[in-house]
């Protein structure tokens, strides 16, 4: 399980609110200066960076996932990294290694550390499916723990850390699946699908020109750690608190689940799950200028928190029940209570 850190009730100023409300508009425009008509995904990825989360990017080639995640890091002024995973990929080529130097004068030889790409602000870990589970697993401790360990040398990773993920939903050659421990570590499954056909044209048309304006910085990392700070203050009431986790444990298979959990899901979600609904939820009412959590954030995130940790079991795949199926006959069954606010 997710620990949480103890914050400090402290009350939000109307100021900082309104100023958190701000942001979301101005990285908004600035990201649309590269990326055209995705916006529920930059908010979600937003969102997942002022949470202080990991995201799973699943999209088919071409739909600017690594632009997008390139974009937003710029905007942000963050340090980017990218690593392009293939199957030959080593544990190594992600959190680095020691290498044996001389030092100049003394000719003397001693081991030293060689950062990976993993020694980033924000990772952006490419086709995560393709490369074993070994080396998947290389990303586990840095995902949760914020370090990484390489011959018994622990090394702490620069905060903040974030990890983006892009994955193909089509491609079946040559890809191994995500460990479940691995994915409960995204906080959202960020889905990118094709575009309208006039929003199409103008990425056609805006991709085949000059180079229009580029990206400017809006928040530095320093606040954006102080943003993370403030996300963590949003009042959660304790009614919201207790939908969002009847939400998670109506997504494991039991006498009281909903039919279609019991029918079509051999596993739920755990209790990160309900975590992240809640983190996220808060991250949500800032962004919407407000300074608590309502019904709506929780409802709004449901499919990007749990669709990725669902696991459908023969039924679904024979009937062609998708987790999002799932999950919406779950927002369906858990009513929404009617005061307590």
């Amino acid at each position: 399980m997710t620990t949480v850190p103890a914050v400090e009730a402290t009350s939000l100023s109307e100021q900082s609110v309104a100023r958190a409300a701000e942001l979301r508009g101005r990285v908004l425009g600035e990201v649309r200066k590269r990326v055209v008509a995705q916006d529920e995904a930059v908010e979600l990825a937003l969102l997942a960076l002022l949470a202080g989360g990991h995201s799973l990017i699943v999209g088919v080639p071409g739909l600017a996932k690594t632009l997008l995640v390139h974009t937003l890091a710029r905007t942000l002024e963050l340090d980017f990294s990218r690593i392009q995973f293939t199957p030959d990929l080593m544990p190594s080529d992600i959190t680095g290694t020691d290498l044996l130097q001389e030092e100049p004068g003394s000719g003397t030889r001693r081991m030293v550390f060689s950062p990976g790409p993993i020694f980033a602000n924000v990772v952006l870990a490419d086709e995560i499916n393709r490369t074993p589970p070994k080396t998947q697993a290389a990303l586990l401790e840095a995902m949760q723990e914020r370090k990484v360990t390489v011959q018994g040398h622990t090394y702490p990773l620069d905060e903040p850390f974030f990890v983006f993920a892009t994955r193909n939903p089509i491609e079946l050659e040559g890809t191994y699946p995500l460990p479940e421990a691995q994915l409960d570590r995204f906080m959202f499954e960020i889905v990118m699908d094709y575009l309208p056909e006039d929003d199409e044209v103008d990425v056609v048309r805006s991709t085949t020109a000059l180079a229009g304006e580029e990206p400017r910085v809006v928040v530095t990392g320093e606040e954006l750690r102080e943003l993370q700070t403030l996300v963590r203050q949003v009042h959660v009431a304790d009614p919201v608190a207790r939908y969002a986790v009847r939400i998670v444990r109506s997504s494991r298979p039991g006498t009281a689940a909903p039919e279609k959990v019991r029918r079509y899901l051999s596993y739920g979600a755990s209790v990160r799950a309900a975590q992240f609904l809640v983190l996220g939820g808060k991250a949500r009412a800032l962004l919407q200028g407000r300074a608590h959590v309502g019904f709506e954030d929780i409802r709004a995130l449901a499919q990007p928190v749990l669709r990725h940790r669902l696991l459908p079991n023969f039924h679904a795949r024979a009937e062609g029940v998708t987790a999002n199926d799932v999950v919406t006959a779950i927002l369906a069954a858990v009513p929404v209570p009617s005061s307590g606010l």
